[in-house]
């Protein structure tokens, strides 16, 4: 997408979707089938609600600045140095736990492959190096490789997603979503935060739509609104196709919502299409995840983009999730779950409530559009976020 001014609202809108939609979405039924579908879209609202209006938060914070910055620099303006490192470290786990499940989620499609070629016995830890191998050097060589390789991948996506909802409609069984647990359907809320990030891009988007806080909202709001909607739809598919055990099994094994299909639906076509959308979900969101870890590493630790610099970068990108991954070949549920549940929860949800706090209650600053609500709307949020943490943190314990 070309960032230039007079962008449009709806170009916006699909740069907020196309960057919250990603292999986080795979592992959304399997983590919440045990709560049922209409508790599981209510999470999916409360979390879509929050979201949006923390990326409006971010909007705020970085209109202040009068010029392009990235989230390091605006807690840096807000908060000082103290804020500058915490957001460093926050931007530094969210970032490594999400190559860590997507390289694991994408080392699992490797194996199937393996095993749909006669090769069951391919071992599951060398799928994420195979992974790394295939799809790494595309960040390597540059934005401008990831663009292009990216068209026919989000083109992929859209097809084989649309294509599996169209096949599979006609298979739900209404019934298997009545199911409802409230009390289980709520510790799936940190996977669903970070199915809901798109925050980063906060910054690009302002600017791309003129630093207009009006046009900017409509895009975040509408933006925002599409992965509510496509999750929805999702899941009731998922829930009403596939039966609650095999997707406890599959919950219980690290593996996405779309490897149970191949044991409970006669169509094999269909848990074919299903591969496929998978592959493209997660491979897009391996890329883009790392061509932003490399472009902050690069940018935080002065490492000029050149031919030696750059495989210093990879190595720095991958070399420690790829280990972790192939150690751990089955922590993709895992990753997502620590990935949401406290980088996103923290960097892209508390953080921007405490620089608008701190930049309009204490430094004052003049914010040409503000959130609804002031210091009650503010509190509110924090509250939700603190709600998160300590289930998941009651979790860990």
């Amino acid at each position: 997408m070309d960032l230039s001014k007079h962008g449009n609202i709806f170009g916006g809108a699909l740069l907020v979707a196309g960057t919250s939609i990603g292999g986080g979405m795979l592992a959304l039924p399997v983590l919440t089938a045990a709560g049922g579908f209409l508790p599981a879209t209510l999470i999916y609202l409360l979390c879509w609600l929050f979201m949006a209006a923390t990326g409006l938060l971010m909007m705020e914070v970085f209109l202040w600045s009068g010029k392009e910055v990235n989230i390091v620099s605006m807690a840096r303006m807000t908060l000082g140095r103290p804020g500058r490192i915490v957001a460093w470290i926050l931007y530094l786990f969210l970032f490594y736990s999400l190559t860590v499940a997507y390289i694991s989620g994408g080392g699992t499609l490797v194996k199937d492959v393996f095993a749909s070629l006669g090769r069951p016995n391919f071992s599951p830890t060398w799928g994420p190096f195979l992974f790394v191998f295939l799809f790494a050097p595309f960040v390597i060589l540059g934005a401008k490789a990831v663009d292009r390789v990216n068209v026919l991948l989000m083109s992929g996506l859209i097809i084989s997603f649309l294509f599996f909802v169209l096949i599979g409609f006609d298979k739900v069984e209404l019934s298997a979503l009545t199911h409802s647990n409230w009390p289980l359907a709520f510790l799936a809320t940190p996977v669903v935060f970070t199915s809901f990030g798109f925050q980063g891009i906060v910054p690009t988007l302002t600017n791309y739509l003129d630093r207009s806080p009006w046009r900017a909202r409509k895009a975040i709001v509408i933006g925002s609104l599409i992965p509510l909607v496509v999750y929805v739809f999702w899941e009731g598919l998922v829930l009403g196709v596939i039966p609650l055990d095999a997707l406890q099994e599959a919950r219980a094994a690290g593996e996405s919502a779309v490897a149970p299909f191949k044991q409970v639906v006669a169509t094999p076509w269909l848990y074919r299409v299903g591969e496929f959308f998978a592959f493209f979900a997660i491979v897009t969101s391996f890329l883009g995840v790392t061509l932003g870890l490399l472009d902050f590493l690069a940018d935080g630790l002065k490492i000029k983009k050149e031919r030696e610099g750059r495989w210093l970068l990879a190595l720095l990108v991958y070399g420690p999730p790829l280990v972790f991954s192939m150690f751990n070949p089955f922590i993709f549920l895992g990753a997502l779950h620590y990935a949401g549940g406290l980088g996103c929860a923290l960097l892209l949800g508390l953080l921007p409530i405490l620089m608008v706090w701190r930049g309009r209650y204490h430094l004052k600053f003049k914010s040409e559009y503000s959130l609804f609500g002031g210091k009650i709307t503010l509190t509110l949020l924090a509250l939700f976020v603190c709600a998160e943490l300590i289930l998941m943190l009651g979790k860990i314990i």
